[in-house]
Order: structure tokens, then C-alpha cells, then sequence
């Protein structure tokens, strides 16, 4: 057991890292521009800084095998395309709908673990999508592809598919590499994919926008998972998940802080059956074998 004083120090860090994380869905309200630039300046900026930060401790960038350098940019592309539909859902609802919706993704992981390392589905699972569905049920006032509540919930859906399947490939590679390197590479590969959708004529960032980014980036990506991984030497993987559950809690808190943005009794009955399922599934998977 770690002493006390060290614990303690490492319960803080996740927590503070976990109410970092709970910033980034205020910046899809607070910057007018596309999801795609927005996720591309985040991950510029995050992986300058997490190169700096292994400069500076001295540690080796190099990847052994050659070929999880493919998995990585293939995790990199996941990682685009989850931030720009999160984003995405952000812009076109509230904040509370995208970070309730996108927190479904240990349900989806509940379904595809199994298919991807070929074990035998768990019908409890199935249950615990009962549950998750009955809150994106309550979540969405109203079942109409031009309501703006039910496209915000149907982008962050896709946002909790593709951190669920991000998720389940970084564990192979967290478990040969250090995690700071694989998000190092993650984000440099993500904005390598990203440059094609910000390479446009016409394209102008005034210097709020560019300090609002630089911020996202430096402080709540990359100083954010620094400061998890960092946690987990001492706290442990299963309690870092449980404290991760209170990411949504932060985000609707602070969105209703800075953007006055109040969740609807309805949205909150929601969000707490999509919480509960996906907080069970996560218990679940830790008890694993």
C-alpha cells in the first residue's frame, strides 16, 4: 500500500483531472467554429505539450513493434472522429444532452468486448442497454430528426461508440507502451487527419479564438491526462473509472455556471438511468476476469 500522504495526492489529481475533462464541451458553445477545426487546434496544441512533457522527463518516443505505429494512427482517426461528433453534438443541443448521451459509452464496450475478444456475451448487458435506452428515451423530448435535442443526443451516441471502440484498442497498446506516449501519438496522428477539413481558402481565427484553443489543448487535454495517468500509479484503475462517472456531473454544472445553460427534469431523469448503466457496466468490466 502506498502511504497515505501519496494516495491522497493521487485522489486529487483524478479528481482535478476529471473536472478538466469536464470543460472541453463549453468550448464547442464558446468558439464559432466547426467541430473539425476546433478538435484540430485541441490536438496540435495537446501534442506539443505532451511532447514537451516527455522531453522533459527524458522519455523515449520510440514504438516497438513497427506495426503498432498503425494501430496508433488508426486510434488517432477514432480519436478525431469522437471529439468532432462530440463537439458536434454540443453545438447543436446543450452541453448536458452531448457529455449524458456520449457517457453511454461503457454500454456500448459491455457489447463489443466480447465481439472483438471472442468471449461469450454477457446477457446482463442486454439489460443494462434496457436501461440505457429508457434514459436516451427520456433525454429526447420528442423523436423528430429536425429537433434539436434528438440530433445533439444522436451525435453524442456516436461519440460514446467511438470511445468505446478507441478504448478497447488502447488497452493492448496502453499495456506495451506508456500512456502519455500513446496519447502522444494519438493526438499527433489525429491532427495529421484532420488537416485536409482546416486546409480551406478563406479560413481567419482571431486571437480569442486561438487563446480558447491553445487553453482547450495545453490545460484540459493534455495537462488533464497527464494528471490522470499520473493519478492512477496510486489510486488504481477501478476507483479512476468510478471518479471518471462524475465527468458529466462536472460538465452540466459548469455549463450551467458559464453558459447558464439549465438542464430540463426530464434531461436530468434521463441522464441519471444513461449514468447508472453506465456506471454498472463499468463495475462489471472490472470485476472481470
Amino acid at each position: 500500500m502506498p502511504p497515505v500522504e501519496t494516495r491522497r495526492r493521487s485522489l486529487v489529481e483524478v479528481h482535478l483531472a476529471v473536472f478538466l475533462f469536464g470543460f472541453p464541451g463549453l468550448f464547442g458553445k464558446w468558439l464559432p467554429l466547426s467541430p473539425s477545426l476546433i478538435v484540430f487546434g485541441r490536438v496540435v496544441f495537446a501534442a506539443a505539450t505532451l511532447a514537451a512533457v516527455l522531453a522533459f522527463g527524458r522519455r523515449p518516443l520510440g514504438v516497438r513493434p513497427r506495426s503498432d505505429l498503425v494501430r496508433l494512427a488508426a486510434c488517432g482517426l477514432l480519436l478525431a472522429v469522437h471529439w468532432t461528433v462530440f463537439f458536434k453534438s454540443v453545438q447543436v443541443s446543450t452541453v448536458a444532452v452531448g457529455l449524458l448521451a456520449y457517457s453511454s459509452f461503457p454500454v456500448f464496450t459491455a457489447f463489443l468486448e466480447p465481439l472483438l475478444e471472442r468471449e461469450s456475451w454477457d446477457p446482463a448487458s442486454l439489460a443494462l442497454a434496457l436501461v440505457c435506452v429508457a434514459g436516451i428515451g427520456l433525454i429526447v423530448p420528442r423523436f423528430d430528426l429536425t429537433d434539436a435535442a434528438l440530433q445533439g443526443t444522436l451525435w453524442g451516441l456516436a461519440a460514446g461508440l467511438t470511445f468505446a471502440v478507441l478504448s478497447l484498442l488502447n488497452r493492448r497498446l496502453a499495456s506495451r507502451h506508456p500512456s502519455l506516449v500513446v496519447a502522444f501519438y494519438q493526438d499527433l496522428f489525429a491532427a495529421v487527419f484532420l488537416l485536409p477539413a482546416v486546409l480551406r481558402p478563406g479560413l481567419s481565427l482571431s486571437g480569442r479564438d486561438l487563446a480558447l484553443i491553445a487553453a482547450l489543448g495545453v490545460f484540459f487535454t493534455a495537462l488533464a491526462h497527464t494528471l490522470f495517468i499520473d493519478g492512477l500509479r496510486d489510486v488504481g484503475a477501478r476507483t479512476a473509472s468510478v471518479l471518471s462517472s462524475l465527468e458529466p456531473v462536472y460538465g452540466i454544472l459548469l455549463a450551467l455556471v458559464f453558459l447558464k445553460e439549465s438542464p430540463s427534469p426530464r434531461t436530468v431523469s434521463g441522464g441519471a438511468l444513461v449514468l447508472l448503466a453506465a456506471a454498472a457496466a463499468t463495475v462489471r468490466a472490472r470485476r472481470a476476469p
